[in-house]
C-alpha cells in the first residue's frame, strides 16, 4: 500500500484523495485551516467555463471532460453519505453582448448542446453543483473510505533529502509519505517556497452576493459578460462575482457589492427589493489562460501537484483527477496532458 499526503481539502485536494483512496491507497489530508472553507467553498458552483467558445483547448478540454463525468460523481457521493452536492442540470443563458454565430459554430462543431433564445443563447446541458453541500459530501467520502484528515495543519517546509521529499514541517509536527500532493489553491506556489521552480499560481479575489426567495426566481442560471445569477432549487440566489488582484486580501467591498446589485438588479429587478442574506469572497488560484497545472515536480519524483484552475477548479476536478492519477501510476492520458506540465 502507498502512503499518500495530500496537501490542501478544497475540491481538488478531497477528490483526489477519494480517488486514491479507492484505488486502495493510504491518504492523509492536510489543511491549513479548515476543510473546503476557501476557493471551493466559495463559488457558484456553474458546472462550465463560463463561455466555453472564449476558452483555449487547454481548458475546454479539462472542462468539457469534468463535465461529462459530474453527474456519476454526484451520484456516488449522494448513495455513499447521504449528503446530497444538488447536482442540477439547470441549463445557462447567455446573454449580449456575444458573437452568436461563432458561438453556436463553436458548440455545434464540439458536440455541445446550444439553442437561440431571444437574443441569448441557451446552454440547457449546463448544470450546477452546490459547493458547500459538494464539500461536506467529498469529506465524508473520504472518511467513510479510510482518510485521515488533519485540520488546522500548516505547511511551513518541504523538507527534500537525497533528491526527493522527506517530511513537511508542519504547524502539527512532521509528516511524511511515499508521494506528496499539492492541492493547495492559491497558496501553492508560497507553500512549495523555492521548489516552486516557475509555477505561475497567484490568488484573485472574487466576491459574491446570497439571496433568498420563496420559489426560485429564475429557471437557469443567467449569464452577461462576467455577471452570473444561480438559482438554487430552494429559492436562495447567487450574484456574482468580482475579478480583483488583491493579494490575499479576502475582504468583501462596498464598490464590489454596489456594482453587483446594479448588474444583478438590471438582469432581475426583483432583486431591488431584496435583502442581501450574505456577501462574502474567495480566493481563486488564477493561473496564465485558466490553465492549470498537474503532474510531477521536474526535479523531485515523488511530488507531485493538482492546482491552478482558476474559476474551475469544481467544474474540473474529475478530469484533473483522473489525469493526476495516470500520472502517478504510469497509465495512458485519455489526451494529451503536456500542456499542464510542471516547468
Amino acid at each position: 500500500m502507498k502512503s499518500n499526503l495530500v496537501i490542501g481539502a478544497g475540491a481538488l485536494g478531497l477528490a483526489t484523495a477519494e480517488a486514491l483512496l479507492r484505488q486502495g491507497d493510504d491518504v492523509t489530508v492536510l489543511e491549513r485551516g479548515l476543510v473546503g472553507r476557501e476557493s471551493s467553498w466559495a463559488g457558484g458552483g456553474i458546472l462550465s467555463p463560463l463561455c466555453l467558445w472564449d476558452y483555449p483547448d487547454e481548458v475546454n478540454r479539462l472542462a468539457l471532460r469534468g463535465m461529462s463525468q459530474f453527474g456519476a460523481l454526484a451520484e456516488t457521493l449522494l448513495q455513499s453519505t447521504g449528503i446530497d452536492p444538488e447536482y442540477n442540470r439547470c441549463g445557462m443563458l447567455v446573454l449580449p453582448p456575444l458573437d452568436m454565430q461563432a458561438a453556436m459554430t463553436w458548440c455545434t462543431a464540439h458536440g455541445v448542446k446550444v439553442q437561440q433564445q431571444g437574443d441569448g443563447l441557451l446552454l440547457p446541458d449546463v448544470a450546477q453543483a452546490r459547493n458547500p453541500r459538494l464539500l461536506q459530501a467529498l469529506r465524508a467520502r473520504v472518511e467513510k473510505l479510510g482518510g485521515r484528515i488533519v485540520e488546522q495543519c500548516e505547511v511551513g517546509e518541504v523538507v527534500v533529502n537525497a533528491g526527493r521529499v522527506g517530511h513537511l514541517a508542519t504547524t502539527q509536527g512532521n509528516f511524511s509519505a511515499d508521494a506528496y500532493i499539492v492541492t493547495a489553491g492559491a497558496w501553492s506556489k508560497v507553500l512549495l517556497g523555492a521548489h516552486a521552480l516557475k509555477l505561475d499560481i497567484k490568488p484573485i479575489r472574487g466576491q459574491m452576493l446570497l439571496f433568498k426567495f420563496d420559489t426560485p426566481p429564475l429557471p437557469h442560471i443567467v449569464l452577461q459578460g462576467d455577471v452570473y445569477l444561480i438559482p438554487r432549487r430552494d429559492g436562495h440566489l447567487l450574484l456574482g462575482s468580482t475579478r480583483e488582484d488583491a493579494g490575499f486580501d479576502k475582504s468583501t467591498t462596498d464598490e464590489a457589492r454596489e456594482m453587483l446589485l446594479q448588474r444583478g438588479a438590471a438582469l432581475l429587478p426583483a432583486l431591488r427589493d431584496r435583502p442581501v442574506v450574505k456577501h462574502w469572497a474567495g480566493l481563486r488560484p488564477a493561473s496564465p489562460g485558466n490553465i492549470p497545472t498537474i503532474g510531477r515536480h521536474p526535479q523531485l519524483p515523488n511530488l507531485y501537484i493538482n492546482s491552478g484552475h482558476f474559476r474551475y477548479g469544481v467544474t474540473m476536478s474529475p478530469a484533473a483527477v483522473e489525469v493526476l492519477l495516470n500520472t502517478m501510476n504510469g497509465t495512458p492520458q485519455p489526451f494529451d496532458v503536456s500542456p499542464y506540465l510542471w516547468r
